[in-house]
């Protein structure tokens, strides 16, 4: 037992203990200092005399600043803020607290917030942050050193809430810029000159994880830098720090994107379904657009009401405007059926009283011969004529005359048999008026222009190339625009 107290007696007397110089260089403490200054005893004498309320220095105090950040929490974008946990590390040289002169057992002093109440510090904030807090897990989580040439280190784990400048003129494709900014909320630069922490092995500004990565976000960038403000009271030194989220888009290409490309391919359905199935068709676009809105309202509910335009909504109104634009040629397509059949349903009427009528004349007497007709009709006017029913179709060469089937004879439409004599009138056309010139022909037929209408089975074949033509020149822009705009 005595040699075991002896060893570790010997073992104390040869721990090398370091000192610093004038110019903050680290000594060693020879052997030969048989008995060193306690931790307790350093701190008792240097509070004794302190000032908490001086500053360390009448020619002001440089302190420099470090951040660790440990992990980001959550981005929100209703709010416009995001939440991380990071380490500030505050480094600065106070000359009441140098102790190198003490003969010290240790080369630092590792205290805890209890002593840091005692001493003088920067009062560091966060000056645009809305919530921050030192962790309490399960103590208050500051670390406290002070070197032998009375530099303080001071370091804190903190939950911080900072702003992010949202803009979703590109989302879902968009990236957020957030920002936390320090500085000294009591001491101006004159006294206080804040600056980040430079070295070259080490940036101010460090990742504890080599990725930060979100379910809707990954980080991408961040940097340091500083700037000066002006205040009523002085110039403050503001240290910015900026990190730069991307979004994760991937959730709304599923989500979004591919439901509202199955909406129109199935609103495109509809032109090659027959014409006559008006109800099939108007069921595949109204279904169409139904649910385009409902996925856009879906997805606009979870965002913040800016009274700009996103990349979202471009794509969403296009696709309500192609799925509307298909309920067009529906309803071209409904008009042009229902005009046709009107007029089949005409023509099939005018057919069956023509055939009638032809029917019950050859029921009661036969018809004149052609001959009769031109020859009465060569008495009578000095124009030619036939039966009606014939192929003279000028319109303007029409006239009624009046043909007795007693004598053959013709007479004009104004006059009208007598009751005495029972004659039978039949409506044949005469020619009369010659031929209009040709320079009027050519000019009717430009005005009428083409006398062929439209057939629904050709707006069905041009639609189908013409909408996902359209559609794809669209894809090409807009994918082309929104994955290469600048954030």
């Amino acid at each position: 037992m005595r040699n075991l107290k002896s060893r570790r007696y010997q073992k104390n007397q040869k721990e090398q203990i370091s000192s610093t110089n004038e110019d903050g260089i680290l000594l060693p403490i020879s052997d030969k200092d048989a008995h060193c200054t306690s931790d307790k005893t350093i701190i008792e004498k240097l509070l004794a005399d302190y000032k908490q309320h001086k500053t360390p220095s009448e020619l002001g105090v440089s302190v420099g600043i470090e951040v660790w950040v440990q992990e980001v929490n959550s981005i929100n974008e209703i709010t416009s803020d995001f939440d991380m946990d990071i380490y500030v590390t505050e480094l600065w040289v106070d000359n009441a607290l140098r102790y190198d002169h003490m003969n010290p057992c240790k080369y630092n002093l590792s205290l805890s917030n209890e002593i840091l109440e005692k001493i003088w510090k920067p009062n560091t904030c966060f000056i645009n942050s809305k919530m921050a807090k030192i962790h309490q897990s399960p103590f208050t989580n500051v670390f406290l050193m002070i070197y032998p040439n009375g530099t303080v280190w001071v370091n804190y784990r903190v939950q911080v809430k900072g702003p992010c400048q949202m803009d979703f003129s590109s989302f879902p494709m968009d990236s957020q810029t957030c920002l936390l900014t320090l500085e000294s909320f009591n001491y101006n630069n004159h006294e206080v000159d804040m600056r980040w922490l430079e070295s070259p092995t080490q940036p101010p500004l460090t990742l504890l994880k080599e990725n930060i990565q979100l379910p809707d976000f990954v980080l991408t960038n961040y940097s340091t830098y500083l700037t000066q403000v002006v205040y009523p009271a002085g110039i403050w030194n503001e240290l910015t720090m900026t990190f730069t989220f991307s979004r994760r888009y991937g959730w709304y290409i599923f989500q979004a994107y591919i439901p509202t490309y199955s909406a129109i391919f199935i609103s495109w359905i509809s032109f090659v379904i027959p014409e006559r199935m008006i109800p099939a068709r108007t069921m595949l676009c109204v279904n169409s657009l139904l649910a385009a809105t409902f996925q856009f309202g879906n997805i606009m509910r979870n965002l913040p009401r800016v009274s700009y335009v996103k990349a979202l909504d471009v794509w969403m109104l296009s696709i309500l405007t192609f799925i509307f634009a298909s309920l067009l040629e529906l309803a071209v397509i409904g008009s042009l059926t229902a005009k046709s059949d009107k007029a089949a349903a005409a023509l099939a009427a005018s057919e069956s009283r023509r055939h009638s009528s032809i029917s019950n004349a050859n029921s009661s007497q036969a018809p004149p011969s052609p001959k009769l007709c031109h020859h009465n009709a060569r008495e009578s006017s000095p124009h030619s004529c036939r039966l009606y029913g014939s192929t003279n179709t000028d319109p303007r060469a029409k006239k009624r005359i009046l043909y007795s089937p007693t004598d053959g004879t013709l007479m004009p439409s104004a006059a009208s048999p007598t009751p005495r004599q029972p004659e039978r009138m039949m409506l044949i056309e005469a020619a009369d008026d010659p031929k209009p010139p040709i320079w009027r022909r050519i000019w009717r037929r430009k005005r009428r222009g083409p006398s062929k209408p439209w057939t629904t089975e050709q707006i069905d074949q041009i639609s189908i190339y013409a909408f996902p033509t359209t559609f794809a020149v669209f894809n090409i822009l807009y994918w082309g625009y929104y994955l290469t705009r600048p954030s």
